[in-house]
């Protein structure tokens, strides 16, 4: 991974960051698509690593754990709730410790790894297959709280819902409190 390849990661965690403080309505497509993309690039990217030894493999997988997890805890803490008809999403300021934990995980694993041999697993090539991760993770989970609130995803561009055609369970909650 180049150094512009690092700044862009930082600049597109910086706006991720800003987007889900402040809040957002929440695109289906958005959600789950981006961060399925960003995976697989980042999957290329490693696939492409010359040298990967078992401790890579090691190191790569615990790291690719770790970050899906965190994203699992983000989607739990993250406050979703109805508004205009469709989905809105803010991520508490207490989430901010997630991403600092997401930060501290990463270098741990680059650390450990680096101690180990596994040059692979130690260097920037997985942060986009682990961000990618850690955001599907994050994905999974609010899509689930809200399609078993019923809470419909914002419109795409097209002014479709994601998945407009699935059925939401518990359609007639009251979808005004929070979930």
């Amino acid at each position: 991974m180049s150094w512009l390849e690092i700044l862009v990661v930082i600049g597109v965690v910086g706006y991720v960051i800003y987007q889900q403080v402040t809040g957002q309505a929440v695109q289906g497509r958005r959600l789950i698509v981006l961060p399925a993309v960003i995976t697989v690039i980042g999957f290329v990217d490693l696939h492409g690593a010359k040298h990967i030894h078992p401790a890579d493999i090691v190191w790569l997988t615990v790291g690719a754990i770790g970050s899906l997890l965190i994203g699992l805890a983000f989607g739990a803490i993250t406050r979703l709730q109805e508004r205009n008809g469709a989905l809105w999403s803010q991520l508490p300021l207490r989430g901010l410790w997630l991403w600092a934990g997401l930060i501290a995980w990463r270098v741990l694993i680059m650390v450990l790894a680096a101690k180990s041999g596994a040059h692979v697993a130690a260097s920037t090539t997985p942060l986009l297959f682990t961000l990618g991760l850690n955001r599907l993770g994050q994905a999974a989970v609010i899509a689930m709280r809200a399609m078993a609130a019923g809470i419909p995803f914002a419109p795409e561009k097209d002014g479709r819902p994601f998945l407009s055609g699935r059925s939401h369970h518990g359609r007639d909650r009251d979808r005004s409190a929070r979930y």
